[in-house]
């Protein structure tokens, strides 16, 4: 059962996982081995499931941001094992979701610039047979990020 300290924990952990053990001790008002002891039962109970480092996209060059909206004809287990391993080795390709309603899969892709958008694509048709492809590009990021909120936990 978590408590209040172990949600803060892991709040202050989301925001920055490099941050001191004495300052989180300090900001949780824990002794330092005390909270040593409560970031390690955390993590050996799963509620931390790694510890990142988050690379600034400009500084990196890939700024442009779009995600493609995917429908296929195809659903067995084969198919979608074929699809998972096409994109996990593209690696412009940070994140896919299987959806509900009209299209089957969602596909967020970081790029030097959208032309770029392309290469991505004809990379992913090769591999797998699509019915249909959308993109959209990203104007502009309203809220990003990483964290989720603790107040669930149990």
């Amino acid at each position: 059962m978590l408590d209040e300290r172990d949600r803060k924990l892991l709040t202050l952990l989301q925001e920055d996982a490099s941050v001191a053990m004495s300052d989180l001790a300090e900001r949780v008002n824990l002794s330092l081995s005390a909270c040593s002891r409560r970031i390690q039962r955390l993590e050996e109970a799963g509620y931390v499931a790694r510890r990142i480092v988050v690379l600034d996209r400009e500084k990196m060059g890939v700024p442009t941001t779009v995600f493609a909206l995917i429908k296929t004809a195809h659903h067995s287990d084969e198919w979608i094992e074929k699809f998972r391993r096409a994109i996990s080795d593209i690696p412009e390709i940070v994140e896919a979701h299987r959806l509900t309603g009209n299209y089957d899969y969602i596909v967020k892709v970081v790029l030097p610039r959208v032309e770029h958008y392309d290469v991505v694509y004809k990379q992913i048709v090769r591999k797998v047979e699509l019915f249909d492809v959308s993109a959209s590009i990203s104007m502009e990021v309203l809220k990003s990020g990483t964290a989720v909120p603790v107040g669930y936990a149990e």
